[in-house]
This record gives structure tokens, C-alpha cells and sequence, in this order.
């Protein structure tokens, strides 16, 4: 196991009192996934630089409204984000598989309106991460790097440990970096997808 014994211990304990709590009432239910939707969508977007606090987050996503001195990318990212997680619940529901089309299209919701150039395509051109070392694949090895994930995705979605598919399935894709920008709020979006189907 790649993980941390002792934190995986932590995780396992966790999931097995809410589990104990299931089924939650529908109104907690709905409580909690609206929280875990604004709060997920403000630490993702702040990772990537954007400026909103959590409680403009709350507000643009729940009431529409504007935030002054604000960028509207800002916004948009908000608005984006949670329509992203509003798809990967549906596709829970459905029950149907990850795709590499699927990744592509959570990467369209996330960049839509905000670079529509590029959203939910693959980049053609060389990127580099702002203060890394690392230097991502060149666009052309692209779209068989990505093939070759997907079916390691597959291959491990019933052998591996949810909480390292779902880790490791994050990394590989940073790793390849296949889009222009977007690929970290994409990479994490398919972790929780990941973790999500997973029963997490």
C-alpha cells in the first residue's frame, strides 16, 4: 500500500462512522453536499490563484451576485466549478464510466466562457508550471499518454485502494498536464469523481 498506514487508519475510521450514519436525511444530505460544493470549489479555485474568500465563494455560486474588485475570470471559475461537481453527481447516479471523453468534458466546465478556445481540448502547444522544475510532456505525446492512463484507470479500478486510485489517478494527470491551464482543478475533480463512485 502506498499510502500512510496510520493515515489511511484515519480515513477508514471516518468513512465507517458516516456510513453508520446512512441513510442521512435528505435535508442534512442536501446541507452537507452544498458545503462540501462551495468549500471544495474556494480551496480549488484558491490554489490557482483566485482571489475570492470563502464567503464570496458562498455568495456568487448561492445568490449570483457580484463581488466587487473582482475579476469576472474569478467568477466565472466559481460559477464553473460547482457546475463541474453538479455534473460528477450526476454522473454517480448514472454509474457509468470514466472516460477519457469524460475528463475532456469536466475540463470544458471548468474553462467554458473563460477561454472557450480551449476548453475540453487537448493543448498543442508546450507548457511549463509556473515555479516547478518539472517540464510536462510535449503536446504531441499527449493523446497517447492519455490512452495509456485510461486504461490504467481501468485496469486498477477493482484492484487498487480507493484512496490511492483516486491519488495516483491525480497525479498521472498532473503529471501529463494535458490541457493549456485547468489541469489541476480537472485532476482533482476526477479524484473526488473517483472517490465519489467509490462510496466516499
Amino acid at each position: 500500500m502506498l499510502i500512510d498506514l496510520t493515515l489511511y487508519k484515519r480515513i477508514k475510521e471516518k468513512k465507517e462512522r458516516l456510513d453508520n450514519l446512512r441513510p442521512l436525511p435528505q435535508t442534512a444530505l442536501s446541507k452537507l453536499k452544498e458545503q462540501f460544493a462551495i468549500e471544495m470549489t474556494y480551496h480549488s479555485n484558491a490554489i490557482e490563484g483566485n482571489t475570492l474568500t470563502l464567503r464570496e465563494t458562498q455568495l456568487v455560486i448561492q445568490e449570483g451576485l457580484t463581488i466587487a474588485g473582482k475579476s469576472l475570470k474569478e467568477h466565472l471559475e466559481a460559477v464553473n466549478h460547482k457546475e463541474a461537481i453538479d455534473f460528477l453527481e450526476d454522473l454517480v447516479k448514472k454509474k457509468g464510466p470514466t472516460t477519457e471523453a469524460l475528463i475532456r468534458q469536466i475540463h470544458f466546465l471548468i474553462l467554458t466562457k473563460i477561454n472557450n478556445r480551449e476548453s475540453g481540448k487537448y493543448r498543442a502547444v508546450q507548457v511549463r508550471i509556473t515555479g516547478a522544475d518539472y517540464l510536462p510532456p510535449q503536446a504531441f505525446e499527449v493523446p497517447s499518454l492519455m490512452e495509456v492512463f485510461m486504461e490504467w484507470l481501468k485496469r486498477n479500478w477493482q484492484k487498487m485502494n480507493p484512496i490511492e486510485l483516486a491519488s495516483l489517478s491525480h497525479f498521472k494527470l498532473v503529471h501529463i498536464h494535458p490541457f493549456i491551464d485547468g489541469n489541476g482543478r480537472t485532476a482533482r475533480l476526477l479524484m473526488n469523481l473517483i472517490l465519489m463512485k467509490k462510496g466516499y
